[in-house]
């Protein structure tokens, strides 16, 4: 794993979390709740929790109005991501990606073929940026959202990780909207 620059002031990363449900409340929100607790626990701030139906619109009007609120860095949404005919979590959010991070879903890939083997071919988790903002849809299992953080998000929503991370392009999220 790559170093952390400990000179470098930690910066902490306003997360939003969205479970994508038809059965689940936020009491019995296994998922959304580990990655709650890993936000907290890595310095940073949740800056709001929800839970909506497995709906294409529905979820990708959420992530859309999060996606427009200053207080929101990141967003990271848990279920949907499967095989079946109501995953479509991948879709929604690739109906509002602005560009998507490929090389998030390989990255998963490899870490899941580590925890469960051949059976990570069934995820279809991804990553994606849209009006400044990092979107990531994980898949439903607490498992899935504990690998995810562990292994990537809280490395690169550390500002001192090294070579780079996510944290220092964010100024940079939005630079072809500037004038000249």
């Amino acid at each position: 794993m790559s170093p952390t620059d400990d000179s470098k002031e930690f910066i902490p990363v306003r997360i939003a979390v969205l479970t994508v449900s038809d059965s689940r409340s936020i009491e019995e929100d296994r998922s959304g709740q580990t990655l709650v607790d890993r936000i907290a626990g890595a310095g940073h701030v949740l800056a709001t929790r929800d839970i909506v139906h497995d709906e294409r619109d529905q979820i990708a009007d959420r992530l859309r109005a999060w996606c427009a609120d200053p207080e929101i860095d990141v967003i990271i949404s848990t279920g949907g991501t499967g095989l079946t005919g109501r995953d479509v979590s991948v879709e929604a959010h690739r109906d509002v990606y602005e560009k998507e991070i490929e090389a998030f879903a390989t990255v998963f890939t490899i870490v899941s073929m580590q925890k469960i083997g051949t059976s990570a071919v069934q995820s279809r988790a991804t990553g994606g940026v849209a009006q400044g903002t990092y979107l990531f849809a994980l898949p439903g299992s607490p498992g899935a959202c504990k690998d995810a953080w562990d292994e990537i998000l809280c490395h690169q929503f550390d500002y001192r990780h090294r070579p780079c991370n996510f944290v220092e392009i964010f100024p940079r999220l939005n630079e072809n909207q500037r004038r000249s």
